[in-house]
């Protein structure tokens, strides 16, 4: 058993119909058809989204995914028609709000990896494979792989692992026409979004992306290259070998697993709050991660 520790009440706003309560996000749908996200500070780990919220989580994650968006116009359309929140919505809201075109949503994570890690590693340990493409011997955890790779997953619901699958399952699932759209894109933008943080100092392993169609027109959806999407390591402390730090939930994951948590992740309890230093650390991450990305003061 996974899920929400405490699922909350989605807030009602005059004009919008109340879609879906994600990990992190409300979706809505406004009068014009058009999709209003609304990025929460919640968090979640190991299946669990935790009852502990982090101060401006949902706005770094908006405002990034913005800044990411231009950094991949060129390659990809995006889905975001505008950032101001509805009338009548809490004044919370602000710099939190993406209104959205409403897709033809593909049912894949697209997953890109430039190092192998988390479940790409447990794969490989197992059969020298990811997603069932074949990689040399002798990688460790953090090791650059050869070249980038695609390796698709399909969704689960909250409370559920993603499960790996290979890229011929996915063209099986959506035409191989699709199949090769999503592994083009998601292989440039990842190639894109990797120089320009390796220029920032920071390795971007891995990330996932979602998309849908406008049309006939592939389009990037929800967010992107942030730090609950993708494994950002800081590039002077990169050592393959071993778990490497990163500006993501590892403060959060660190805790719930020592003893000071007093929490059995292998239990049907739900995880307990996070004591306010984990909190605090783990929001500070968030920030770096925004600060060193787009060279801009978080504010």
């Amino acid at each position: 058993m996974s899920g929400f520790v405490e699922k909350p009440e989605p807030i009602q706003v005059p004009g919008l119909v109340h879609l879906h309560t994600g990990k992190v996000r409300e979706l809505y749908r406004n009068e014009a058809g058009e999709l209003v996200m609304v990025a929460s500070d919640r968090i979640s780990a190991y299946d669990w989204v935790l009852p502990t919220e982090i101060p401006d989580k949902g706005r770094v994650l908006t405002q990034l995914s913005l800044w990411w968006f231009d950094q991949l116009a060129d390659l990809l359309p995006h889905h975001v028609l505008g950032t101001e929140p509805p009338a009548g919505a809490p004044a919370d809201w602000a710099g939190r709000t993406l209104v959205c075109k409403s897709l033809d949503m593909v049912p894949v994570e697209c997953v890109a990896r430039g190092y192998l890690t988390g479940s790409g590693l447990t794969e490989y340990a197992e059969t020298r494979t990811v997603c069932g493409l074949a990689l040399p011997e002798g990688l460790v955890d953090g090791s650059e792989l050869p070249a980038p790779i695609f390796t698709p997953a399909t969704k689960a619901a909250v409370g559920e692992h993603d499960e790996n699958v290979s890229y011929e399952e996915v063209a099986r699932q959506v035409g191989a026409e699709t199949a090769a759209q999503l592994r083009q894109a998601t292989l440039a933008a990842y190639s894109r979004a990797r120089n320009i943080a390796r220029e920032r100092g920071i390795v971007l392993a891995d990330t996932k992306f979602e998309f849908g169609f406008d049309g006939e027109t592939l389009v990037v959806a929800d967010e992107v290259l942030t730090p609950d999407s993708s494994r950002f390591w800081p590039a002077d402390r990169w050592e393959p070998g071993h778990a490497q730090p990163s500006y993501d939930k590892q403060f959060v994951r660190d805790w719930l697993t020592s003893a000071e948590s007093g929490w059995d992740r292998r239990s049907e309890q739900p995880p307990p709050a996070l004591p306010q230093h984990v909190v605090d650390a783990t929001r500070a991450k968030y920030v770096e991660a925004y600060e060193r990305l787009t060279g801009t003061t978080w504010s």
